[in-house]
């Protein structure tokens, strides 16, 4: 489940970063970051594979949800370090406004 997870938000975001008009939210970052984790859990699925060999394809539904969760969590987990990366970077400029305008 996590390579799954990973693999459809590595997708989707390579195709949101492939059709931008501009650079503004920097999905490159984004893109690489569940792309290495995709990389990552792909590693782990031929290893778990090679370990448990049949077994593999039968996860247990406990086995499955968790797996489910650590796959949400990763992504969620990719979008806060791309978001206060965002903020920190500031490509337009609106925080940078925002915070001069109120003082």
């Amino acid at each position: 489940m996590t390579l799954l997870i990973t693999v459809f938000a590595a997708v989707i975001t390579t195709v949101l970063w492939y059709n931008r008009k501009n650079d503004d939210m920097k999905l490159g970052a984004l893109v690489f970051m569940y792309w290495g984790a995709s990389i990552m859990w792909l590693v782990d699925a031929v290893f778990e594979y090679a370990e448990l060999g049949a077994e593999y394809f039968s996860p247990s539904l406990k086995d499955m949800a968790n797996d489910a969760f650590l796959g949400v969590s990763v992504v969620a987990l990719a979008l806060v370090i791309w978001l206060v990366r965002l903020l920190i970077l500031d490509p337009k400029g609106t925080l940078r406004a925002s915070l001069k305008k109120s003082m």
